[in-house]
């Protein structure tokens, strides 16, 4: 069976790119992909069969090898400083909730540093 990575795949429409070892480039529909697989994601390495269709070269019973490495998760804080943010977070927020439940927001300067730090949080928890 060829081998090759994916080029590009869109999962709303349900179709893709390959390209094989070769550099041919190989149609990919949803239909062809394993049945816990519902998306492919750029740069994983694959294998496949191909059959000619109607516009060109077509991949059947694809099988992921091996997944790209995630830049994201790549870059992450070790679990152990982030428990500890968590936990300065939930501290945060129950100070504001504390002032919610007696009819006053933060002050502005609270609230921006709230705001501030549940973005850095959310992005540290992104993949």
């Amino acid at each position: 069976m060829p081998t090759g990575k994916v080029r590009w795949y869109d999962v709303e429409k349900g179709f893709g790119f390959l390209t094989t070892d070769d550099g041919e480039d190989v149609f990919v529909h949803a239909s062809a992909l394993p049945p816990a697989v519902t998306s492919l994601r750029q740069g994983a390495r694959v294998e496949f069969g191909i059959v000619d269709g109607k516009r060109g070269k077509q991949a059947l019973t694809v099988t992921v090898l091996e997944q790209p490495v995630s830049l994201v998760k790549s870059g992450r804080k070790p679990a152990e400083d982030i428990a500890v943010i968590v936990e300065d977070l939930i501290k945060l927020l129950d100070g504001a909730s504390n002032q919610l439940r007696r009819g006053r927001y933060p002050a502005d300067d609270q609230s921006r540093k709230i705001a501030a730090v549940l973005r850095a949080v959310a992005d540290d928890f992104d993949v």
